[in-house]
């Protein structure tokens, strides 16, 4: 291979990109591998082959027609994994619809705010989970469904919104069920359901991934059949996969890494979804790999981490792994060698990227070595461009230090109804700017080294300090707020928050957190927090959040010694 000069590289491949839709290409697979186990859901009980989840996702499919949902409408997902979650993704592909995935953790106010800012028009909803009474957000918002028709809703405050589609058995009013939406679709629907397969695009947009923003309220990256599914069969390519194989995953189906890197994984490869349980248990992922006899796992580090320190961790026989993918933080080079040892993941991958590039961009293979794939998150994957430039656009020489940008058929189309901040996202020439800064060696391979956005990554949950700072400016007696990551052993950071108050006000760290409770995302409410009268400042009055980062950390470190 040539040695590169300046810091840019192109993936190369010997195969074309898959031009189709998700929908064709599902029923392609169903049809190449009918009887190969599709989908297990063990909290559920489900084991279907890919024939038998060919039949539930068109029954879903044309049911969704029958309620007049159509294609570029707009159907939200609300909950943890579940076998109903699967079948959203891929009815809504078919009916090209466009899913709006919904983090499970959201409360009210941020489930007002994305509903409302993709004007979503049926939301398919669990019942709870954990804390979240998801249809008592629902009918605290929306009043009005305890006296409307089904389907006919008509909110003050969720405006766009006329179908709410339940989970589970029990009747709500002005609620459909999930189970006889499934039922209502008739010869005439399931016929519509076969012109749709002709007449929908590659290129049309089919997911809305919610990122938090650094300037405000998340913003909605809108993926096309096209960036979704290349995706993830070049995450599958990437770990060999097959219809033998058996992947385990305990990552959640909200984020890319479940529905692109998991779930059109397999289905792009005809291998079986191994799904343990709602959310990520330790415990559970261990037994799901031994039962299951899966081949390959799922995970950021933090879920690995808490995988080989279980006290069970020895009793479990996890002999059949063999691969999986490691995202979303860097991975510790001493936690690469354990899971290679005593998880048999010798063929693990490192993964990096973001939503708006569906998710993956550079990626680590099986024969890099083990300093590869843990000082570095690898190559470009095949298709894609990434380069490394400088404040001033330019590609800088290999081994400089800039931010790291990617063009490609992975690009998402732009942010829902937002131009302006998808034009400060991706530039005239098609590129989209990461905000990440990064080190690219001769070889192409590519080293993060920071990130100009001040993002925190906790447990490989990506938080916008922006965000809960806009939040926590509604409460009477904050008069202003700073937020920061900390180091942090186990998650890897942890929310920290300094605020000012307003003249005669008292607050504290307690009544803040409870100012919070069931109105952001429990993830996103502070750890820390600490009350100042100034805050640290260059000569020039902007806030310097390193410095408090300083502070807060050796406070912190000093009080654990």
């Amino acid at each position: 291979m040539t040695q590169l000069t300046q810091s840019y590289y192109c993936g190369a491949s010997t195969s074309q990109i898959i031009y189709e839709t998700i929908g064709n290409y599902f029923d392609r697979t169903c049809h190449a591998h009918p009887d190969t186990d599709a989908l297990v859901v063990r909290h559920q009980n489900v084991r279907w082959s890919y024939k038998v989840l060919q039949q539930h996702v068109n029954q879903l499919a044309a049911g969704l027609l029958a309620l007049g949902v159509e294609p570029g409408d707009r159907v939200g997902i609300w909950g943890p994994n579940s076998v109903e979650w699967v079948m959203v993704q891929l009815a809504t592909a078919k009916v090209g619809a466009i899913m709006v995935c919904i983090n499970p953790a959201y409360r009210t106010y941020e489930l007002e705010y994305a509903l409302n800012k993709v004007e979503c028009g049926t939301l398919i909803t669990a019942e709870s989970f954990k804390t979240s009474d998801y249809l008592g957000m629902l009918q605290t918002l929306a009043p009005e469904l305890a006296s409307c028709e089904p389907c006919a809703l008509q909110s003050q405050t969720l405006p766009h919104l006329r179908r709410v589609i339940r989970m589970g058995g029990d009747l709500t009013p002005g609620m459909l069920n999930f189970n006889d939406v499934c039922e209502m679709g008739t010869d005439m629907h399931h016929a519509r359901l076969a012109e749709l397969a002709g007449e929908l695009r590659p290129d049309d947009a089919i997911n809305i991934q919610f990122t938090s923003g650094t300037t405000g309220n998340p913003k909605g990256a809108t993926l096309s059949h096209c960036n979704i599914l290349n995706n993830g069969y070049l995450t599958g390519a990437a770990m060999h996969l097959t219809p033998q194989d058996r992947l385990c995953i305990p990552v959640p189906l909200y984020h890319c890494f479940g529905m692109v890197l998991s779930v059109l994984a397999c289905v792009a490869h005809g291998s079986t979804m191994v799904f343990p349980g709602e959310a990520f248990d330790p415990l559970d992922t261990l037994a799901t790999v031994q039962e299951e006899r899966c081949t390959a796992l799922h995970g950021v580090p933090t879920m690995f981490i808490m995988e080989l320190d279980h006290p069970e961790f020895s009793t479990f026989d996890l002999s059949s792994l063999r691969t999986g993918i490691m995202a979303g933080a860097p991975c510790p080079v001493e936690v690469m060698r354990r899971l290679i040892a005593e998880m048999h993941m010798k063929d693990i991958l490192i993964g990096y990227g973001q939503t708006e590039v569906s998710p993956i961009n550079n990626m680590t293979l099986p024969d890099d070595s083990l300093e590869r794939r843990t000082e570095t998150v690898g190559r470009a994957v095949p298709w894609v461009e990434i380069k490394v430039i400088d404040e001033s656009n330019r590609v800088v020489p290999i081994g400089e230090k800039g931010e790291i940008c990617t063009r490609g058929y992975s690009v998402m189309q732009g942010y829902w109804n937002d131009p302006e901040r998808t034009a400060e996202t991706i530039d005239a020439g098609g590129w989209l700017h990461s905000g990440d800064l990064a080190v690219m060696d001769q070889d192409g391979y590519v080293q993060i080294v920071g990130r100009i956005k001040d993002m925190i990554i906790r447990g490989g949950e990506n938080i916008y300090p922006r965000e809960i700072e806009e939040f926590l400016y509604q409460h009477p007696a904050i008069s202003e707020v700073q937020v920061f990551g900390v180091p942090d052993e186990k998650m890897g950071e942890e929310v920290c928050a300094w605020i000012q108050l307003n003249p005669g006000h008292q607050l504290s760290a307690d009544d803040v957190k409870a100012f919070c409770q069931d109105k952001i995302t429990h993830f996103k409410i502070p750890r820390y927090i600490d009350f100042v009268d100034e805050y640290p400042m260059t000569v020039t009055g902007k806030i310097q959040k390193f410095v408090m980062r300083d502070t807060m950390s050796e406070r912190l470190q000093g009080a654990s010694s």
